[in-house]
């Protein structure tokens, strides 16, 4: 069934500043047929859904997420979760707790509080990737799930966590819009280069990509300089890690000078600029990449350490922590900004060549933000570019599509029962901390991770 989508400004998002205004959509079948510039009388009609003084744009895309963490949300407080010692003494002192019923809950959270901030698609690892794909689904959204590895070496551990995400990823096969990926951890840290050789092959494989923690500090150079004697870049370029989309989080700490090995390659550098701040960590070198050609994505990380899905918000922190890094002014324009959001985080995610726009061919992945919630500035004087990176709150956005479905409409999430999700959360929070007051680990729980 065909339909007209029709806004008073519609941003086509194709690199070409084009605003549409008004305009209008047409989707059929989950994918966009034409977008046009509305003269004379609006359409209206049953097979029309006028949302009136509205921006239209793509949905964003949050490249880097841990979904069922929302359960442990804000409790990395004071911490750098990029250390080992954030890692022990705020996750896996709790993660050791945590068994697969207490896994959907908090993902139905999560996905909730994504369609509620304009995010369409997200990319997620995580152990329990098995739990966590049937709420996504339910969610409506656009999701690559990396199942989780962890192996520091062993090679039993490596077999079975190996075997593991094939048989998700594989579960996963015919959903295209919900697709198993390969979740290493990190890269010569936690994944020794056997695994990783045996990663890549799976991945291969599968038609799948890799989801990996990266340069969140010095450690992987750090291990490739001695055991290689050379940086981390170049040894995954020469063992192959390239060539399979790979999503790169973090970033932090790459070496400029080596980023243009990941130009024209399949991998996406992810920056999460809130989560370097409130670590302590250096700014990802975002103004180098995009000048080396490089596939820029934007995430949120978790929400234990972040406590918001609000990619706007990201959006907002990526250009003002690289102007405050580099002291140059707009050092990544807003334009640049959007993109990164949109169709940079759809090439992280190996979406199709238009995607991130609304373009004919592109997947219907949209979201709407009421005009009277954007605070520009005159037109003229500031762009609308800049208006919805700098002015605009996720909070604000009204309505969601992805695959020509829509997943909120007024403000309201369609696909999901968050009060009841937000009840089970509490519930399943409450036994996490009474098994850590017990004392007493799970078998099995958290995995490796």
């Amino acid at each position: 069934m065909t339909e007209w989508i029709v806004a008073d400004h519609v941003v086509v998002n194709d690199g070409s500043g084009t605003v549409l205004e008004p305009g209008a959509v047409e989707v059929e079948n989950g994918l966009i047929v034409s977008v046009a510039q509305v003269t004379g009388t609006r359409p209206a009609g049953a097979s029309v859904t006028d949302l009136g003084s509205v921006v239209l744009l793509p949905g964003l895309v949050n490249a880097h997420a841990h979904t069922p963490m929302s359960l442990m949300r804000g409790v990395a407080e004071g911490h750098s979760l990029l250390s080992m010692e954030g890692f022990l003494a705020v996750l896996r002192s709790r993660e050791q707790y945590l068994t697969p019923e207490l896994v959907p809950a908090s993902v139905a959270v999560s996905c909730a509080d994504m369609i509620r901030h304009g995010i369409t698609s997200f990319a997620d690892q995580y152990f329990f990737a098995d739990e966590i794909a049937p709420t996504v689904i339910e969610s409506g959204l656009r999701s690559r799930i990396g199942w989780g590895i962890v192996e520091l070496g062993d090679d039993s551990v490596r077999a079975r966590e190996l075997a593991a995400a094939a048989s998700f990823a594989e579960s996963m096969a015919g959903n295209d819009r919900v697709r198993g990926w390969v979740g290493p951890h990190a890269y010569f840290v936690d994944n020794q280069p056997e695994a990783m050789k045996a990663e890549l092959a799976l991945a291969t494989r599968l038609g799948a990509g890799l989801h990996v923690h990266f340069s969140t500090s010095s450690e992987e150079d750090d291990y490739c300089l001695e055991h290689f004697g050379r940086p981390a870049l170049e040894v995954m370029s020469e063992m192959g890690m390239l060539d399979v989309p790979s999503i790169l989080a973090h970033c932090n700490t790459v070496p400029v000078e080596q980023l243009p090995l990941l130009a024209g390659t399949r991998a996406a550098m992810t920056v999460i600029p809130s989560v370097a701040m409130m670590s302590g960590a250096p700014a990802a070198p975002v103004r180098a990449a995009l000048d080396a050609g490089v596939t820029v994505a934007l995430g949120t990380d978790n929400v234990c350490n972040n406590t918001n899905s609000d990619l706007f918000e990201e959006m907002r922190t990526l250009g003002k922590l690289a102007a405050f890094d580099s002291h140059v002014p707009d050092q990544v324009t807003a334009a640049e900004i959007l993109a990164i959001a949109t169709t940079g985080g759809q090439r992280a995610i190996d979406g199709g060549e238009l995607d991130g726009m609304l373009v004919a061919g592109a997947v219907a992945d949209l979201i709407a933000v009421p005009v009277r919630d954007i605070s520009r500035g005159p037109v003229g004087a500031q762009s609308l570019e800049s208006a919805l990176v700098y002015c605009t709150s996720g909070a604000s956005v009204t309505h969601s599509m992805v695959d020509g479905n829509w997943l909120m409409r007024d403000s309201t999430v369609l696909t999901l029962d968050v009060g009841g999700s937000l009840a089970r959360q509490q519930a399943d929070y409450d036994t996490l901390i009474a098994r850590m007051h017990a004392g007493t680990a799970i078998a099995g729980a958290g995995k490796d991770q």
